[in-house]
């Protein structure tokens, strides 16, 4: 380099960084929030959306108090006596208030528990139950084709003649259905029991469903068209 005429040399060097120093670490920190961001997204996914988790527990307040504990448990009432469609056809019925009325006519006649139900039955406004197994509308479940190929109230449904309130006990997802129609065995008891909550195979379940299985001809199919109509 030429000195100037004062005898300095001029510095010709060039600032290399056009951002400040702490840009250097914004790759590091990219690469934390990534990850971290992956691990979010997928506790949140299995947390939030998951049917296995948002479904399971499910309890909404019904307008009516109906304790399944007292009815289905503690005074035996069948299954069938409220849900009388249950063996004939894909829906199991909420029953109407007349089904009610049978008992209620004549037992607690003036509770305020069942205020609801009188005025129910006295202008034949039906009682808005919410429902609590509700499936997608793009899969199709047949009860009938369960229950009398012997595959319990309980398998499904859970202990619901200990239930204050009835709450959803399983997933209901596709897989937890396909699983069932593969080895449908530990599921399946004489259908006579079905409705039995208390029902307890003598020896292994699988053993005694595998015999049921064979014996009633059952074959679950796991197309696609079977549950998606």
């Amino acid at each position: 380099m030429t000195p100037d005429t004062q005898g300095n040399t001029p510095d010709t060097t060039t600032d290399k960084f056009v951002f400040p120093k702490w840009a250097n670490y914004l790759r590091e920190a990219s690469a934390v929030i990534a990850v971290g961001g992956l691990i979010y997204a997928t506790v949140l996914i299995t947390a939030v959306f998951s049917p296995e988790m948002s479904a399971i527990g499910y309890a909404p307040e019904q307008p009516v108090a109906y304790s399944h504990a007292l009815h289905a448990g503690e005074l035996g009432i069948d299954c069938r006596y409220c849900h009388t469609s249950v063996e004939t056809t894909a829906k199991a019925n909420i029953p109407p208030t007349a089904t009610c009325m049978n008992c209620h006519s004549t037992i607690k006649t003036e509770s305020e528990k069942l205020a609801l139900v009188r005025k129910s039955a006295e202008t034949g406004e039906p009682i808005k139950w919410v429902r609590v197994h509700d499936l997608p509308d793009y899969a199709y479940f047949n009860h009938a084709g369960h229950v009398q190929s012997g595959v319990g109230c309980v398998s499904c449904h859970g202990r619901v003649d200990r239930m204050e309130v009835v709450e959803q006990v399983e997933p209901l997802t596709m897989g937890w259905c396909l699983e069932c129609h593969r080895n449908p065995d530990p599921n399946l008891r004489p259908k006579e029991f079905v409705t039995d909550m208390n029902w307890v195979a003598e020896g292994d379940p699988a053993v005694v469903g595998a015999e049921l299985r064979q014996q009633h001809s059952i074959s679950p199919s796991t197309n696609c068209t079977t549950c998606h109509r």
